[in-house]
């Protein structure tokens, strides 16, 4: 009975894990931004008629950022609420996509000096073959626990809960991660400085999407199941002995 329990559990937790992980790493929202940008070169022009408007709103551009794809578009007015303003409703039917392997906020190799732009593309192939392999390990020790389940393998389970940790772990390494790249390295004031000297009065405005918050929940649920799956493997092996 016991070991029935703990069984469901463990499968529940697996399947909720595989859906959160999926969702979070196949989606393109894990960080939302806008930024305000005024050509220096315009900028007399668009201030005179900024002030015959008798307002300073401009243009900003919004983009979502996931670990594949960059998309961006142009909106009006204010940069607040970005949850709500890039929700998938909220967008509009064209919008410029382009691959994200070097963003959020690439380091620039006019920029920067050699080493600086190769440390940052060994930084982020890291986090790529850890996202690979995390995603590949639960999907492969979901289809490992889906054949021990006939047979009530405890070799399979014991393999199925290990690559379930795996991947928690790996993913765990790819959350933390994005996150020194985001906030502890220095990648976001490069590219702020980089944008002031472009444009007059420039702004912007982060913050992390649903997909970045769907990733720890995911890291929880692979983690609970795998120890579970462990755990009923080897009450298993000691039953049949």
């Amino acid at each position: 009975m016991k070991l029935s329990v703990a069984l469901f559990f463990a499968g529940l937790f697996g399947a909720l894990a595989a859906v959160f992980i999926l969702l979070s790493f196949g989606t393109d929202y894990w960080l939302l931004a806008s930024e305000n940008c005024r050509p220096k070169s315009n900028a007399s022009l668009l201030k005179g008629a900024t002030e015959a408007r008798g307002d300073d709103s401009s243009d900003v551009t919004l983009y979502h950022e996931g670990l594949f794809w960059r998309c961006s578009f142009q909106d009006s007015g204010d940069n607040e609420n970005l949850l709500w303003k890039l929700w998938f409703t909220n967008q509009p039917h064209s919008k410029e996509c382009i691959h994200a392997y070097l963003f959020p906020f690439p380091v620039s190799q006019q920029t920067h000096n050699s080493t600086e732009y190769d440390s940052a593309i060994i930084y982020r192939g890291f986090w790529s073959i850890f996202m690979l392999i995390g995603v590949a390990a639960v999907v492969l020790g979901g289809f490992f626990i889906i054949c021990a389940a006939p047979f009530a393998s405890h070799r399979l389970y014991k393999a199925g809960g290990g690559l379930f940790l795996a991947s928690g772990l790996f993913l765990l390494c790819v959350v933390v991660m994005y996150v020194l790249w985001m906030q502890v390295l220095d990648v976001v004031d490069g590219y702020i400085v980089q944008r002031s000297a472009e444009c007059e009065n420039f702004k912007l405005s982060l913050t992390y999407g649903l997909s970045f918050m769907f990733a720890p929940v995911g890291i929880f649920f692979c983690l609970l199941a795998g120890l579970l799956f462990i755990l009923v493997g080897r009450a298993i092996q000691i039953h049949c002995q």
